[in-house]
């Protein structure tokens, strides 16, 4: 299955039954889940709750720290590279602030290229 949308643990068990004849338990899809994404297969997004495959599975080198950019409009999630000097910059300017970071991946809403906006949106 290939898909440039995130998908739940629910719309997983839904895809397995209609599109493979394969009755899986929601609760077998989220123990998968959380094994692919201790192996770093998988992404979960915070943001919408829902998992995505990694863009680099096939990579044997080291990659930046992950940025997801993700449609308002459309849903489609591209994963991108951040800089690790822009790592240390968040990092460090949240720890000016008084906190850390949790994790070094950003989610960025936003709207893709396909996707028409319009003025309400951008506010």
């Amino acid at each position: 299955m290939k898909s440039k949308k995130a998908l739940s643990a629910y719309e997983l068990t839904d895809y397995c039954r209609e599109e493979l004849g394969y009755e899986l338990l929601p609760m077998s899809v989220y123990r998968i889940l959380e094994f692919l994404e201790e192996n770093n297969l998988i992404h979960r997004l915070n943001t919408t709750k829902k998992y995505i495959a990694c863009s680099h599975i096939s990579c044997e080198h080291s990659h930046q720290a992950p940025q997801f950019l993700i449609c308002k409009s459309c849903s489609k999630v591209e994963e991108v590279s951040i800089p690790t000097p822009v790592v240390a910059l968040v990092e460090e300017t949240t720890e000016q602030a008084g906190f850390r970071l949790a994790n070094n991946q950003l989610e960025i809403e936003c709207y893709c290229t396909d996707c028409p906006t319009t003025e309400s949106d951008s506010s």
